[in-house]
């Protein structure tokens, strides 16, 4: 319960530099009166601002500074709450606002309308509308819950049983459904990736495998291909000892050799022949020697002629011999040499074919290798195998995640059900429904007003006369709306009561016995203020004190002075 002590206000519309103290909780009724412009609503205006940072009437905030002095305009509102003692401290020109508990300035690192909100939440749990339905009642710019819209009456009725929390609590629960859809969105587009990375993966290693496979399979019958290729060439390589090719090679350098000196026998023996000739010519042609011009003896000359022309006939026979030598060998050496020929023939073909043998041996051995290199690129698939069971495990994860979220998505509808105005603040709306009407019917019929008042689940209501003739809230006079207007106003601060949700000691009725309340009327409004707690302080601001006067425990009185509203 709110335990209203003090109000302090300066430089506040009229109010001058000086503080106008009112002490809220010193009587139990007090007359506030004074003239038109006096500044007797100034009060009601001053808590207003006080305590939310707005006038109860509609008046712009730079507005609310005192006109003639323009600045220092502040006010102070001390109240206890549960025990501990609070002050506020609300300013404009320097624009100021602090909250005091205990004597201890409350931390001000919030933004000031957080700072509000903790004001409303935590310490008051009072805002300005329930204010306006609870604590006062008065004409200016106040709209009775009559006259406001069906939701306005449902956050009134709310604020009043402390269940607007569930509506704080359903917004809460919309901004995250609004996150969990998000989430879902995103759970749906990380299955999609992960899926499709698992599908790529899988695809990839099926891929490696085969690959290998394959060319495992390749190579190994390039393999056989060229073991097969390398036993055909050797089954045609003939088997040659190279050492005959030498034999053959040094038999034809003889050969070579033996033409060579018989052909130098063979000019020798001609040369020998031509000397001869010469001999025979010289004996045959001369008589005397050209030497000594002695005669050559006949017989002499027969004799050199014929010994000559024998050597002639037997160097003539030896070359007959050589040529004839020399034709065989050289037939010889021509054998020896196609014979050397076909032999090198055959050993270069083998050496190309042995070459070729060990390029077949060379490629056999590079596909060996490459196999061995097929062995140890397993580590490769092995790797992506491990890359796909990461994307799996990812996949389950994520698949659990959206199952969570099902799970998540499922409780919030169940609690945005409950959550909902058709929820379990209805239910619990209407389980207060007959008390609001019963005790709003009571003070009808205090106020003389014989009537049945029922409002229903929708907060509409329905008014029916004692002939059972149904009535609007806006088909009665004004006299009649007002003391519907104050018997819904007691019953709210009853059922406050009740919840101990935005009870209060302070009452401020505001003009409301100068309106259309008649005499009686005003007799049995105080009837009511005289059944309230001895715990409430009502003050009833009124411009009519002559009619009132006596009627109430205590009376304070505006005037104004020099421009300036001040307590008489």
């Amino acid at each position: 319960m709110i335990f209203f002590k003090t109000l302090r206000y300066r430089n506040f519309l009229s109010t001058g530099d000086s503080f106008t103290e009112i002490d809220l909780n010193r009587n139990s009724s007090t007359l506030v009166v004074g003239q038109n412009g006096a500044g007797k609503s100034t009060m009601l205006d001053a808590l207003s601002f006080g305590l939310f940072g707005k006038a109860h009437r509609n008046v712009n905030k730079p507005q609310l500074v005192n006109s003639i002095n323009q600045k220092n305009c502040l006010v102070e509102v001390e109240f206890s709450v549960n025990g501990s003692d609070y002050k506020i401290a609300r300013g404009i020109k320097p624009v100021c606002f602090e909250i005091w508990k205990d004597g201890n300035l409350i931390n001000q690192d919030s933004h000031n309308k957080e700072y509000q909100q903790v004001l409303e939440r935590n310490i008051l749990k009072l805002n300005h509308k329930s204010f306006h339905q609870i604590v006062v009642l008065g004409s200016s710019s106040f709209v009775p819950f009559m006259q406001l819209p069906s939701h306005v009456r449902r956050d009134v009725i709310e604020d009043l049983l402390d269940i607007n929390v569930f509506s704080k609590m359903n917004n809460i629960l919309k901004e995250r459904n609004s996150i969990l859809k998000e989430q879902v969105r995103a759970n749906a587009a990380d299955l999609e990736t992960i899926e499709m990375k698992v599908k790529t993966q899988k695809r990839y290693v099926e891929k490696l495998h085969n690959l290998n496979k394959e060319a495992k399979s390749e190579k190994l019958n390039e393999i056989k291909s060229l073991e097969q290729m390398i036993e055909d060439v050797r089954s045609t390589i003939d088997l040659i000892d190279e050492s005959q090719l030498d034999l053959l090679r040094d038999q034809s350098n003889k050969t070579i050799k033996s033409i060579s000196e018989v052909e130098k026998y063979d000019y020798q023996f001609g040369v020998k022949q031509k000397e001869l000739n010469k001999e025979i010519l010289f004996y045959e042609n001369n008589t005397t020697c050209p030497t000594c011009d002695q005669s050559i003896d006949e017989g002499l000359k027969q004799e050199k002629t014929q010994t000559a022309a024998k050597k002639w006939d037997d160097f003539e026979e030896g070359r007959h011999l050589a040529s004839a030598k020399v034709t065989g060998l050289k037939q010889t050496l021509s054998s020896l040499e196609d014979s050397i020929a076909d032999i090198s023939r055959r050993v270069n073909d083998a050496d190309r074919k042995n070459t070729q043998i060990a390029e077949y041996q060379r490629r056999i051995t590079e596909i060996q290798q490459q196999l061995t290199k097929f062995d140890e690129s397993t580590g490769d698939i092995e790797s992506a195998e491990k890359e796909l069971e990461v994307l799996s495990e990812n996949r389950y994860e994520v698949v659990d995640q959206k199952s969570d979220l099902a799970d998540r998505a499922s409780y919030h509808v169940v609690i945005t059900e409950m959550l909902k105005d058709t929820g379990i603040k209805t239910k619990i709306i209407k389980q207060y429904l007959p008390v609001i009407n019963n005790l709003t019917n009571k003070y009808l019929q205090v106020l003389d007003f014989y009537v049945s008042f029922h409002l229903d689940d929708t907060f509409k209501e329905t008014i029916k006369s004692r002939h059972r003739d149904a009535f609007s809230y806006d088909s009665f006079s004004e006299g009649e709306k007002q003391r519907i207007d104050l018997a819904l106003l007691f019953t709210w601060r009853q059922v406050a009561k009740m919840k101990n949700s935005v009870a209060t000691n302070l009452l401020i009725l505001d003009e409301t016995f100068d309106s259309s309340l008649d005499a009686e009327g005003v007799d049995n409004l105080t009837k009511i203020l005289d059944t309230l707690d001895n715990d409430t302080n009502v003050f009833i601001i009124s411009h009519k004190g002559e009619m009132l006067d006596g009627k109430f425990e205590s009376k304070i009185e505006f005037v104004k002075r020099k421009n300036f509203s001040q307590v008489a």
